[in-house]
């Protein structure tokens, strides 16, 4: 068989002995010159149809319009039986799915033996999230200058509001109603959501606002920049979280999305209430905010600032221990 990941401009033959590796060409030729589709996603497409040019050779599957769905089932199954994990082989029935379209829209093929063909399941990762100790412990920054400030609110923001890392990235000011201790987050697919700011990131924001006009002026309306008013990008932010982690003593690197774990961890431990953690969270649904329901909860939330251990003052929770509520204390300074 020919080798697959030479482009070329014509349109494949519709039958032959070369029809499959001559269709692939095509394909690849369209998907870079007409589809703008990015670099990895073609180098990702071009390693996933050499892989199944190379499954067809040795079963002498030549020409496309010969492929049902048992061969598509049957390479899926190969693939995963060599150690491909299930997402993987995911990605190669979207690409043959892709490819196949393809060649219906041509005329090359007038069926797709893929369409009923689905990978194996995934089993999700449940998150890791940090204990409330540890989140205690990463948050005691001492502000010492003003890199510590900046970074300390971005901090207290990620766990206060349990943020996406791409989120808190685009936070402006104009977002940010320090009056109501609320901020309006802009998630994926571009959904608003209003999610509560603790007193403790209140606070932390409003040191570090004073300082971000100064170095930034007024005009910059990203909330985390450098210390030259230049916003943060996301790589960036990740550093930061990982110096402190390694600064503050914890036995492990932290990552941004930890915190969110965190975040969503701790308040379930607490209330049990997964709708409320979906709309917090901004999950479009319920199904991905049920990986964190293998924690075992307490009874059902009251509000926002009963629940999260950085809303709730020494006084309360004091309070809480003097009328033998059973919520899980949160070490909060």
């Amino acid at each position: 068989m020919n080798d697959p990941e030479q482009p070329i401009a014509s349109a494949p033959e519709s039958t032959g002995p070369d029809a499959l590796a001559a269709a692939i060409r095509a394909f690849l030729t369209h998907a870079a010159d007409e589809a703008g589709l990015s670099a990895a996603t073609l180098d990702a497409y071009r390693r996933d149809l050499k892989r199944f040019a190379q499954w067809c050779s040795q079963r002498e599957l030549a020409d496309p319009n010969d492929l049902a769905e048992a061969d598509i089932r049957a390479f899926a199954a190969a693939e995963h039986r060599r150690g491909l994990n299930p997402r993987s082989v995911q990605r190669r029935l979207s690409a043959l799915r892709r490819f196949f379209k393809y060649l219906r829209r041509e005329n090359i093929m007038s069926h797709d033996p893929g369409q009923g063909v689905r990978a194996p399941r995934t089993h999700r990762r449940l998150p890791s999230p940090l204990d409330v100790d540890q989140v205690m412990a990463l948050l005691d920054i001492p502000v010492e200058n003003d890199l510590a400030t900046r970074d300390r609110a971005m901090l207290e923001l990620f766990y206060a509001s349990g943020l996406r890392v791409s989120e808190l990235a685009g936070l402006t000011w104009d977002r940010l109603d320090m009056s109501e201790g609320m901020v309006r987050v802009l998630g994926k697919g571009r959904r608003e959501r209003l999610v509560p700011v603790g007193r403790h990131a209140l606070s932390a924001l409003k040191a570090w606002r004073t300082i971000h006009h100064q170095v930034a002026g007024l005009e910059q309306p990203k909330i985390f920049t450098s210390l030259k008013g230049r916003p943060l990008g996301v790589r960036a932010i990740q550093k930061r979280v990982a110096y402190w982690s390694d600064r503050q003593g914890l036995d492990q690197r932290v990552h941004p999305h930890q915190l969110r774990h965190s975040f969503a961890s701790h308040i379930l431990e607490s209330s049990g209430d997964l709708r409320a953690v979906q709309e917090l969270l901004g999950h479009a649904n319920l199904t991905t905010t049920q990986i964190y329901t293998h924690l075992d909860f307490q009874h059902l939330a009251r509000v926002y600032d009963e629940t999260h251990p950085r809303a709730r003052s020494r006084d309360d929770r004091a309070g809480r221990r003097e009328t033998g509520d059973g919520r899980r204390e949160s070490g909060d300074d």
